[in-house]
């Protein structure tokens, strides 16, 4: 039962991701907005709601270790992640590193969610993979919107410039 559940959530977590890359290459056409920076975190966030059933309770040592993990892992989508002002806005840069950065980080989850549903109860590891995934998405999307507010002044200060030239 248990083996099947982690097949079944690896499976989940591999559409997942597909979706996330066909989102992020579709969403280097538009330009990018704070909103659109600061609200997937937020949208996440409902997902805490878990920890109220006692199935997914994580012990402190568990929270740091995942909250750790998924830290060192957003480091890695930070340095993919980059804006560019084009046509007087802000677009999110492709990236080939991100979409093989994705997969590396999903095929390490895969493997450490087999090795550890062997020894972690199947709720607890849900939350620490929840964890994970909330420490990695957070910092993320700080650096995002820092990145962006920074290109966003300098693209306020070059139209003033420029208004003020005619």
């Amino acid at each position: 039962m248990i083996c099947m559940m982690v097949v079944v959530s690896s499976i989940f977590a591999v559409l997942m991701a597909i979706i996330v890359m066909a989102i992020r290459i579709k969403s280097s056409d538009k330009p990018t907005t704070a909103k659109k920076i600061i609200l997937p975190p937020i949208f996440m966030s409902t997902g805490a709601l878990m920890f109220l059933s006692p199935m997914f309770h994580v012990t402190m040592a568990e929270f740091f270790e995942a909250i750790s993990v998924g830290m060192i892992f957003s480091i890695f989508l930070i340095k993919t992640s980059k804006f560019e002002i084009r046509e007087d806005k802000i677009y999110m840069k492709r990236s080939k590193a991100f979409v093989f950065i994705l997969i590396a980080l999903l095929v390490i989850r895969i493997g450490l969610k087999s090795i550890l549903s062997t020894s972690i109860d199947y709720g607890a590891l849900s939350g620490m993979f929840w964890i994970l995934a909330f420490g990695m998405i957070v910092p993320w999307r700080i650096a995002m919107y820092l990145s962006f507010k920074k290109l966003s002044s300098q693209l306020e200060a070059a139209n003033n410039i420029q208004n003020q030239l005619t």
